[in-house]
């Protein structure tokens, strides 16, 4: 089959290597019929994501059709499925509890050891994304293998077309889980770093739960245009002094939440010199490798949240931030909550949405390619981030 590949640092190639094959009973082959790349796709790219080899396939948003199953997995044969990114076994302490990313079972054990050394705690297996998270391949491909397939992956109705249900896979529960997490209450203003699709959908969920205002922060001003089209108030932050417009906008209190859907790659701010040295030095330990996070949309949010708010953190961290404002954080009683989405959590709830029209999907899409594209789709999602807002990849179609 011909799947998407890393090679190294901005070099990705589509090549052809073996078919999936069932290895567990409770496996599932899927035919991909649409892939997407995702913004923490470009952390791999970037090569800031450690333990991903030469080879590795890429992408873990991803949804297609059942073309064989095990003999324990719940699927047929035919059935269009969406599939989480997160791989989970449906039956350890974390799964019984919802927190299905955190799965005990998903990670294999020969892998563990390298994420008991960073995080204290060996992960939960995620599609493409590291040998750090169990090193499956991903599902930018023709073809791939799911494991836990009774667990994880949602079947679809034939009348919802792939545009409008692809994103279960991913950054939907993802900004839901992000306002979730924010813990939204009637009359809260919530500031959100980043107008990415996660970001994007972020603004969507916390208008949806309740939220009396939403400020969206970026400085792509046609990604800063969607979000205001969903409803946000927006923000630039190359043009504008964030933090004391923020609290202008607050009556000098600060945002009730904030949500950091930017993560380790961001960027520094214009109005802020101390900032923007910071970001200079983790940018540089970042290149080098002493360091695997640029934190300053974080630094930010943790200053402009009112106190007593809740801070919000979708946004992927990899390993260690320096100059960390642990004090403001604790000084100021803010509450926080992060972690990978726990995404067969919200399927069900998220698709009758879907299927109601309450929440709009396609509206962030840019740019449909084919399988073969792909390298060119990630190369513009990184560099044309302004025009290119959402790429979605389809093996069936002929290449440009």
């Amino acid at each position: 089959m011909r799947a998407l590949t890393f090679h190294g640092t901005h070099d990705v190639r589509v090549d052809t290597v073996p078919d999936p094959e069932i290895i567990n009973p409770r496996d599932a082959i899927i035919k991909i019929t649409s892939t997407a790349i995702c913004g923490s796709d470009l952390h791999l790219y970037d090569g800031v994501i450690p333990a991903v080899l030469e080879g590795d396939i890429l992408g873990h948003e991803f949804m297609g059709e059942v073309v064989e199953t095990g003999k324990k997995s719940t699927l047929k044969k035919g059935q269009r499925v969406v599939v989480p990114f997160t791989i989970s076994c449906g039956s350890c302490f974390a799964c019984n509890k919802k927190q299905y990313s955190a799965c005990d079972n998903s990670n294999p054990v020969e892998k563990q050891d390298m994420t008991e050394m960073m995080f204290g705690q060996a992960v939960g297996g995620l599609f493409g994304y590291s040998h750090l998270t169990g090193g499956y391949s991903g599902g930018q491909a023709e073809y791939v293998r799911v494991p836990f397939s009774d667990v994880g992956p949602i079947v679809v109705p034939d009348e919802l077309e792939d545009d409008k249900v692809l994103f279960l896979s991913d950054i939907l529960p993802t900004g839901w889980m992000a306002a979730e997490n924010a813990e939204i209450e009637d009359g809260d203003t919530v500031a959100v770093w980043g107008c990415g699709p996660v970001g994007l959908f972020a603004v969507q969920s916390a208008l949806h739960m309740g939220a009396h205002r939403v400020i969206a922060i970026d400085h792509h001003p046609h990604r800063l245009e969607l979000a205001k089209s969903k409803g946000a108030e927006i923000l630039d932050f190359k043009q504008t002094n964030v933090m004391e417009a923020l609290l202008e906008m607050t009556g000098g209190i600060g945002p009730d939440a904030v949500i950091d859907a930017v993560g380790m790659e961001s960027h520094g701010f214009a109005f802020d010199s101390q900032a923007n040295m910071m970001n200079v030095a983790d940018t540089i330990k970042q290149k080098v490798g002493i360091g695997a996070d640029r934190g300053g949309a974080l630094r930010e949010a943790i200053f402009a949240c009112r106190k007593g708010g809740r801070l919000s953190m979708p946004g992927v961290y990899g390993g260690y931030l320096d100059k960390f404002p642990l004090g403001a954080l604790m000084e100021k009683g803010l509450q926080v909550r992060t972690g990978q989405t726990h995404v067969q959590r919200y399927t069900k709830e998220l698709l009758e949405l879907i299927r109601e029209d309450k929440i709009d999907t396609t509206y962030m899409i840019s740019h449909r390619l084919s399988l073969e594209d792909a390298p060119l789709g990630y190369k513009n999602f990184k560099d044309n981030a302004n025009e290119w807002t959402k790429v979605v990849l389809k093996p069936a179609l002929e290449p440009a």
